[in-house]
């Protein structure tokens, strides 16, 4: 005996001026009488601040009220039965009815650390006080409005970048420092959801082999706490452009497909903000690498490692 919920789309992406629709899926092995059965919609921003990266007065909230989106009761029928076998009942919610009013805007669906944008649709079988109702949840994707997009496609915006023994702010080999090293190219500073992250980068020279070269994509994560601001920075994908020594000079392309679920359009809200950063990462061959190939932390510096960091700006396009 069991209900589950089967939307109209295999991927469980709706904007929020569509219909969200779908089937309920009854399998019983008897037939049952019910009260009513009830969908419910709820989407909500939680926040929470970790104590590992908190202060004191921050770990002391933890987890911070949600930010509710929407939440909607709709009754897709009274009282009745549904037979033995397998029964299907449609079902359709408009999730942003313009003659409502709105709790708040409808953010993308994100999952972060601290900050997660979910929607749920929850199916509720309600068979009265001597039977237990049968339920089933289900999460769907939200997607930007198509007039809230720009009309006309984003153009990537890059920035050229270069890094030396000159633009590192932490200590680097003896070895790395004398002889010195130089990295040049450039990559996306803004970028749509629909796209690839692109660029390329270019060993111009180095005192000592390179082991490898890795792009790091980051997500920050910002939550006004009272008020103070309390912000972390995770490390989401890595992906390896290169292994090994390079050949000078020969440049190398960069192409990132960024994850679905763990990325959105940059957000700046009230209460919280996301943000994303790319950071070239270059590692370079020498026996403390070797010492030391597992690292709890791969965003702290170390003297065999040489890296630069830029900002990133995800937008939705059509």
């Amino acid at each position: 005996m069991s209900i589950e919920i089967k939307l109209s789309r295999f991927n469980r992406i709706y904007r929020p001026d569509e219909i969200l629709e779908g089937k309920l899926i009854a399998r019983l092995t008897s037939a049952i009488s019910y009260q009513s059965i009830r969908l419910t919609v709820n989407g909500a921003v939680n926040l929470q601040v970790r104590g590992g990266s908190a202060g004191v007065v921050e770990s002391l909230y933890g987890v911070i009220k949600p930010i509710p989106i929407v939440k909607k009761v709709v009754d897709v029928r009274s009282s009745g039965k549904i037979g033995s076998g397998i029964t299907e009942i449609p079902f359709s919610v408009i999730l942003k009815d313009p003659k409502e009013e709105n709790l708040e805007k409808f953010y993308e669906t994100f999952h972060g650390g601290n900050i997660s944008i979910q929607y749920l649709i929850t199916v509720d079988v309600v068979r009265g006080y001597l039977h237990k109702s049968l339920s089933a949840t289900t999460e769907f994707i939200v997607e930007s409005e198509k007039d809230n997009l720009p009309q006309k496609p984003v153009s990537p915006e890059t920035v050229i970048f270069y890094i030396t023994q000159d633009t590192q702010k932490h200590a680097l080999l003896p070895e790395l420092k004398s002889g010195g090293f130089r990295v040049t190219g450039k990559i996306c500073t803004q970028c749509s959801l629909m796209d690839p992250l692109g660029g390329e980068l270019t060993v111009e020279k180095s005192a000592i082999p390179i082991q490898s070269i890795d792009i790091h994509l980051l997500r920050v994560e910002s939550i006004l706490i009272g008020d103070r601001i309390s912000t972390e920075s995770t490390l989401m994908q890595t992906t390896q452009i290169a292994d090994g020594d390079v050949c000078r000079g020969l440049t190398l392309p960069i192409y990132i497909i960024l994850p679905r679920l763990l990325t959105c359009p940059t957000i700046f809200a009230g209460p919280f903000s996301i943000e994303f950063k790319v950071s070239i990462v270059i590692t370079f061959l020498s026996d403390q690498s070797k010492k030391h190939k597992k690292v709890a932390d791969p965003k702290a510096p170390k003297s065999w490692v040489a890296m630069e960091s830029v900002p990133l700006e995800l937008v939705r396009t059509m």
